[in-house]
């Protein structure tokens, strides 16, 4: 069995319904060339504005379902794909998430994912906005296969991919928002981007699964959002990847080559669970 995964780099704007109709049409050119199962960067619906602390931003979560979920899932329904929609949700009054929608191919919203590790550091606030998930590590039957989603900090992680993979996630999806700092990216730059992709690599081979990394483009205040989205098959190698502009990224993946490669590389078998007891802990003391 192949699927074919479309991976929607893009820069956001201002107004979310721009946003929106962007998303809609990068989504409708991605079907056109054959992908079956399509993700958006992080937050596609607005600029990262946790760049700063701003209250007014929180005006900006919506429901979920809700307005845009509606529209995706009408669009995933009309297109016969599956749609991974990263958004910003409103739960209820003062409580938020960053969280993720999955929509089948016929236009079910199949549940959602929260994102569960929150990063706080400078240009990127996102301990004032975002509430930690709650629902745990999640995979989805379907159409084209059992698919799981993380979201951005979540992917330096491996607790994270593999709960994920254990919960039968064939593909892993990463969507981002991540970039670098002026005073940084002279010294630190090429570093930072090889340390996203490997340890996102390192993911598929030691879970046996496929990953698509998909990152936001263009600069926002002093950030500049690198791209680089990235599909790694299960030996780590970054077998499509795009630049640092603005790119549909397609990639037909062969499920049945998963199995193949857990079967010979049996690391999920080898696991010592009878040991890791300890990893519950915040420290070994």
């Amino acid at each position: 069995m192949n699927v074919t995964l479309g991976l929607i780099q893009m820069a956001m704007a201002e107004a979310p319904a721009d946003n929106l109709a962007t998303a809609e049409a990068r989504i409708r050119e991605a079907a056109a060339q054959g992908a079956q199962v399509i993700c958006l960067p992080e937050m596609f619906t607005t600029l990262y504005f946790c760049r700063t602390q701003d209250p007014d931003a929180f005006d900006l979560a919506e429901p979920m379902p809700g307005p845009t979920t509606d529209v995706l899932c009408a669009l995933a329904r009309e297109l016969q794909v599956v749609i991974v929609a990263p958004m910003f949700e409103k739960r209820m009054t003062g409580l938020y998430h960053n969280t993720a929608a999955v929509i089948d191919a016929d236009g079910t919203l199949l549940g959602k994912y929260r994102k569960m590790h929150i990063p706080q550091d400078p240009g990127f606030e996102e301990k004032f906005y975002f509430t930690p998930g709650d629902l745990g590590f999640r995979a989805w039957d379907t159409r084209y296969g059992r698919i799981g989603v993380l979201i951005c900090w979540d992917q330096w992680y491996p607790e994270a991919a593999r709960l994920t993979a254990l919960a039968g996630a064939q593909i892993l999806f990463y969507p981002t928002a991540i970039g670098w700092l002026p005073a940084e990216k002279a010294e630190l730059g090429a570093g930072q981007l090889n340390a996203w992709q490997t340890i996102q690599c390192s993911h598929a081979v030691a879970n046996g699964c496929a990953v698509a990394a998909i990152n936001r483009v263009g600069t926002e205040g002093e950030t500049e959002f690198w791209g680089h989205s990235f599909v790694a098959d299960t030996y780590g190698q970054r077998v499509a990847e795009a630049g640092e502009s603005e790119k549909i990224l397609l990639h037909t993946v062969d499920i049945d080559a998963l199995e193949e490669f857990r079967r010979w590389w049996p690391f999920l078998r080898d696991r010592r669970i009878d040991a890791y007891g300890e990893i519950t802990k915040r420290a070994i003391d």
